[in-house]
């Protein structure tokens, strides 16, 4: 259990996820209107390369970019997450041009059974059984949503998965940094090796598309840095607490991926998207009742 100054930590790192949530909800829809012009291998090049101006604000801000402060002591850990990172863009950039925005999120939402497994070998995480049964019931939603046999079970919805298990690795990746490395500095390490190789593969694939307009150009700027922003706030998250501890809260995602498909592509998987969505609500308030419930002497893990 967690003291008070830890509860109010935990609930900042949700607050944080969720604003994440939102910004990689906007990157996702210009993502999907940039598919009609652009292959996913170089709207995946745009993004990392533009995504990188975020880190760069923050670290000018911050007066971090002097050159002495952007050394890495774990760089090849941050290089390495850069790359993986650039795999599950790909893949999930790819299903966006054949999957609703929500069906999407909900084949992601395995990330948080990722999360939690990556947690148990990779920091040695006690995970008690409350935190099973929330992602475990979040992950019964995600089911109840996607229903198997349906249209969503294409060989594209396999992508989302493998996107997931990325995202999931270089979140859990973010706990092994040292506390006194810097956000911006990981990220622009992560980001510098994601834009390498996702340039490299746009080259020897699809090349690039000629941008027609600066309309176009500023579609492909703001998408990028929505992707960029939305990483930097997840990051920031899964610093402030335990990974396994904040995997529910990413199945809200379908929830706002709902909303942002029928707000600009007109889908409405209503029908699908119920009851499971209840249920993954349902989840996020079991993890926010553990985690803010007064310790008692007798508590073990949970």
């Amino acid at each position: 259990m967690l003291d008070s100054e830890g509860n109010s930590r935990f609930v900042r790192a949700v607050g944080v996820l969720i604003l994440s949530l939102i910004f990689f909800d906007l990157m996702a829809v210009q993502v999907r209107i940039l598919l009609a012009s652009h292959s996913a291998p170089e709207l995946s090049a745009y993004r990392n390369i533009f995504g990188l101006l975020p880190s760069l604000a923050l670290l000018v801000y911050r007066r971090e970019i002097r050159i002495g402060r952007l050394g890495l002591r774990q760089w090849r850990l941050a290089l390495l997450r850069g790359g993986i990172v650039a795999v599950a863009q790909l893949c999930l950039y790819t299903s966006l041009g054949y999957l609703e925005l929500a069906t999407v999120a909900a084949l992601e939402q395995v990330n948080g059974v990722f999360v939690v497994l990556l947690s148990i070998v990779l920091l040695r995480e006690r995970v008690g059984p409350w935190r099973w049964a929330a992602v475990a019931l979040g992950l019964l939603g995600a089911v109840l949503i996607i229903r198997p046999g349906a249209d969503s079970f294409s060989p594209f919805a396999l992508l989302p998965v493998a996107a997931a298990l990325g995202y999931a690795t270089s979140m859990v990746l973010m706990r092994l940094f040292d506390d006194a490395a810097s956000n911006a500095v990981i990220y622009l390490w992560g980001a510098s090796a994601s834009a390498l190789a996702s340039t490299a593969l746009a080259v020897s694939t699809s090349g690039f598309s000629p941008v027609e307009s600066w309309a176009e150009a500023a579609l492909i700027l703001s998408m990028a840095l929505c992707g960029g922003t939305a990483v930097l706030l997840m990051m920031t998250a899964y610093r402030m607490t335990a990974p396994a501890s904040l995997a529910p809260f990413g199945y809200f995602a379908i929830l706002t991926s709902f909303g942002f498909g029928w707000l600009f592509f007109g889908e409405a998987p209503v029908d699908r998207l119920f009851p499971g969505a209840l249920l993954i609500v349902l989840a996020g308030a079991i993890v926010i009742w553990r985690q803010t419930r007064r310790p008692k002497p007798a508590d073990g893990p949970r």
